[in-house]
């Protein structure tokens, strides 16, 4: 006999490998079950947000689904921001909550199921007969759909004995998306006869291409057209050849690149959702571009879209293979008369500021040359996503995660460290934050150097500031009173919870991270880099914020 958190318990980790969590009274016997009856392996977390982040950064960093658990009531308020995050990044997870009995509610009790759905989260509810194949559709809503999903143990069931653990088939594989349907085939009809016309050609491609494994598709498709390449922030490098790619499109990317990709007579788009950064707040294209979209939403995601095609983006991209070369059309020859290398060019300013702090710039470049080839990057949310996305070029999407930027909530950082430190075992795992979201998640400062110890490290940047809220609300006469911060030693914290803290005033401080490199890893601490930046240099993106909302 099994009591009903066992069921769950069992059944989740024969399909879902990680899961990060906080006990409480809520699921103190589904923990139990897990760690003494399982082979799923467990990270504890100081904060629940931290459980709902934790486990997002891990599929945005390998494609594999994690778990996360925490108690009911104020133990799930606690992660409605980090579900809505993921809930609007369709970033699939599940999330393994207590709840009030099936009795009725105690008064503490909220109603939970409400709240999810606030965010865009469906909760299924364990019942007495039902626990495993609840935990199974649960896993398969998340899977299908790429959604987060709340599953969740009423108080008065969770140590219901209810027999035996079934064996309940798993989930499904979904078949991805042909694009069969008349108005498809003739949608890549047309498309195919503007790609083989076009003497301008752009691709752009987004993370979507990179879930589809579109990448040899893609990459033949470039060559086969002779186009140039782009991807958005979360598709980076998903095109296999980069001598004729031009970087992040939006407000990260190089101005001569961004400049280059207007000069385009068609621009195909792959897997992006194309939102307001992505497309420059509209300037990305040209007016006269003829601009395409597939995804495997049910409508185009931009008014800027002239056309498009609902599809699997690898199965699309090589039928549009197949049909050029059907066609007998040649490449455009225009990426060859391009020098890439040359249009990616950042500004780095010089070492200091006028006001005698570091330039986030000159800083990010520099640390861009000596972080370990080897690396993933979390993103925490705020002024400063700008300066890692510029300088520090990952090699693949999942080697980039930015957990908030769907939601624009800052102070998710710290937690992302575990979810990628597990999902990434080999690699180093570098967390990129400002002090304004640091300060916030610092509750799990302990997770991120506990998890990750001598291959993590954090580079705070450090503007005793809001910057975001200075940049656009500041310069428009506000009091900036509100946006301040106290300078905070986040050297000084990182080595009281057990890392190696250094407070960087300069580039050469930063010789530091080569230091650090030379130590074998299990003799080095987590590395945290305190880096005293100037919050007087804004980042391209925000400028263009700024006159968006002037």
């Amino acid at each position: 006999m099994a009591h009903t958190s066992a069921h769950v318990a069992h059944t989740l980790a024969h399909h879902i490998g990680e899961i990060f969590g906080l006990m409480g009274n809520g699921n103190a016997y589904f923990l139990d079950a897990l760690l003494t009856s399982t082979s799923a392996t467990y990270t504890a977390v100081r904060h629940e947000a931290g459980a709902v982040v934790a486990a997002d950064a891990h599929f945005r960093t390998s494609g594999r689904i994690a778990a996360a658990t925490t108690t009911y009531g104020a133990g799930f308020t606690n992660t409605l921001t980090a579900l809505a995050e993921a809930a609007q990044a369709k970033v699939p997870l599940v999330l393994v909550v207590g709840d009030e009995p099936t009795s009725g509610p105690r008064p503490w009790d909220v109603d939970q199921i409400a709240m999810a759905s606030a965010v865009g989260v469906r909760t299924y509810t364990v019942g007495r007969v039902d626990a495993a194949a609840a935990t199974v559709t649960a896993i398969e809503h998340a899977l299908t759909y790429r959604v987060p999903v709340v599953l969740a143990i009423p108080y008065d069931v969770a140590t219901l004995d209810i027999g035996e653990i079934p064996s309940v088939p798993g989930p499904g594989h979904s078949t991805p998306l042909a694009p069969s349907s008349e108005f498809a085939q003739t949608s890549l009809a047309r498309l195919s006869i503007a790609l083989a016309e076009a003497k301008r050609p752009v691709l752009l491609a987004g993370r979507g291409a990179w879930l589809a494994g579109a990448e040899e598709e893609l990459g033949a498709l470039a060559e086969t057209t002779g186009a140039l390449t782009a991807t958005t922030a979360l598709g980076r490098n998903v095109f296999p050849d980069s001598e004729y790619d031009l970087g992040v499109a939006g407000g990260f990317g190089a101005p001569e690149a961004m400049e280059r990709i207007r000069e385009a007579d068609v621009a195909v788009v792959f897997g992006a959702s194309l939102n307001q950064f992505t497309m420059r707040f509209g300037d990305l294209f040209h007016p006269s571009t003829t601009v395409w979209q597939i995804d495997t939403d049910d409508r185009a995601t931009n008014a800027r879209v002239g056309g498009f095609v609902r599809a699997d983006v690898r199965l699309a991209a090589g039928e549009l293979v197949s049909r050029l070369k059907a066609r007998n059309a040649c490449a455009s020859g225009w990426r060859e008369t391009v020098d890439t290398t040359a249009d990616r060019v950042y500004a780095m300013g010089s070492e200091f500021a006028e006001n005698g702090r570091l330039d986030p710039r000159a800083a990010a470049a520099r640390l861009g040359e000596i972080l370990p080839e080897d690396r993933v990057v979390v993103s925490d949310g705020g002024h400063f996503i700008a300066w890692a996305n510029m300088f520090w070029e990952p090699s693949a999407p999942d080697r980039l995660a930015m957990v908030g930027t769907a939601f624009q909530s800052i102070g998710l950082g710290w937690h992302s460290v575990a979810g990628a430190t597990r999902a990434n075992q080999d690699s180093t795992i570098v967390l990129t934050t400002g002090d304004g979201g640091g300060a916030m998640a610092l509750s799990d400062l302990d997770t991120a150097i506990r998890s990750a110890g001598g291959r993590g490290m954090a580079v705070v940047f450090n503007d005793a500031a809001y910057g975001a809220e200075v940049n656009l609300y500041g310069l428009k006469g506000l009091d900036k009173s509100p946006m301040l911060i106290d300078e905070i030693d986040f050297a000084a914290l990182g080595s009281a919870a057990g890392g190696q803290g250094v407070a960087v005033r300069s580039l050469a401080d930063l010789e530091v991270v080569n230091e650090w490199k030379a130590t074998p890893v299990d003799e080095r601490k987590f590395l945290v880099l305190d880096l005293r930046i100037s919050g007087s240099v804004i980042a391209p993106y925000q400028e263009e914020v700024i006159r968006v909302n002037s």
